[in-house]
């Protein structure tokens, strides 16, 4: 995937920063985190549950610049909880150096995006999204989706009116803080154009990071990675080249990106979704 800022767009975002699980996630292993709080305002009260629903979904179309959004309202079990989001084969183990602050997703974002993109992965084709968040106490909380208008491939997603997406971003205040795509026909990584998309994120916002959804991977469906810091962004930062090509091992033997280990999947966190195309 390629997402393309200029330095305006960069310097804007610098300026700004000084319940269950469906079963393609089942690669991942959840562990319950003893933070059970959200901001006021971005969380649902209790509410009763019919035993025959998992979700509560409201779309509503409402007239919204530039384009229409789809609001996506999430019933929430009594006892929704926060739970860290880890890569069973991470260990849970950063190569980073740096301290990152919190960021708080919605499972259900991710459901809904994959179905958002369905009608593409048929066709074999990528589909990519921008993941935009508020900040409150240290803490990121990822409330929308932006799906812009884009050109995509098997093997690759552009996206276009950039000018629509940061529209909504600056409207609303919103960090720039992941984005999320399909590998359609192909294994759950992070291919050397995805490394530099990842890069133009990652130096903008220290926590950003990428979500890989492979739905015809069998080993595991679905990924959230960053590069590794220093070390990966410094290969990136070096690197010159552009379209698919190889990247040299580090010569210390750190890998150029790894698992997140300070993502939450928080159950009670509303979300928006923004489908541009």
């Amino acid at each position: 995937m390629v997402i393309t800022w200029d330095k305006a767009e960069r310097r804007d975002q610098r300026l700004r920063i000084n319940s269950e699980e469906a079963a393609w996630l089942s690669s991942f292993a959840l562990v319950d985190s003893n933070n059970s709080q959200c901001p006021v305002g971005l969380c649902y009260p209790p509410i009763s549950i019919k035993p025959e629903s998992k979700h509560l979904l409201i779309q509503e179309v409402t007239l919204s610049s530039p384009s229409p959004v789809l609001s996506f309202v999430e019933k929430v079990p009594q006892d929704g909880q926060i739970s860290h989001v880890t890569a069973s084969d991470s260990e849970n183990q950063s190569n980073s150096s740096r301290t990152l602050r919190d960021v708080h997703i919605s499972m259900r974002l991710m459901e809904d995006f994959l179905e958002l993109a369905k009608e593409s992965t048929e066709k074999d084709l990528e589909t990519c999204g921008i993941l935009s968040a508020i900040l409150e106490n240290g803490t990121f909380y990822m409330t929308t989706l932006i799906i812009p208008k884009q050109e995509s491939t098997s093997s690759s997603c552009q996206a276009t009116s950039e000018e629509e997406v940061f529209a909504i971003l600056n409207e609303r205040s919103l960090f720039l803080v992941g984005w999320i795509h399909t590998h359609p026909s192909q294994s759950c990584f992070m291919s050397s154009v995805d490394l530099h998309t990842q890069y133009s994120y990652q130096v903008m916002v220290p926590e950003a990071f990428a979500i890989v959804m492979a739905p015809t991977d069998t080993t595991r469906s679905c990924g959230l990675f960053r590069l590794t810091d220093p070390v990966g962004m410094g290969v990136l930062k070096n690197c010159q080249e552009e379209g698919f090509h190889p990247h040299k091992e580090p010569d210390s033997g750190s890998p150029v990106y790894e698992h997140c280990s300070n993502v939450y999947k928080n159950s009670n966190l509303r979300f928006e979704i923004f489908d541009l195309r």
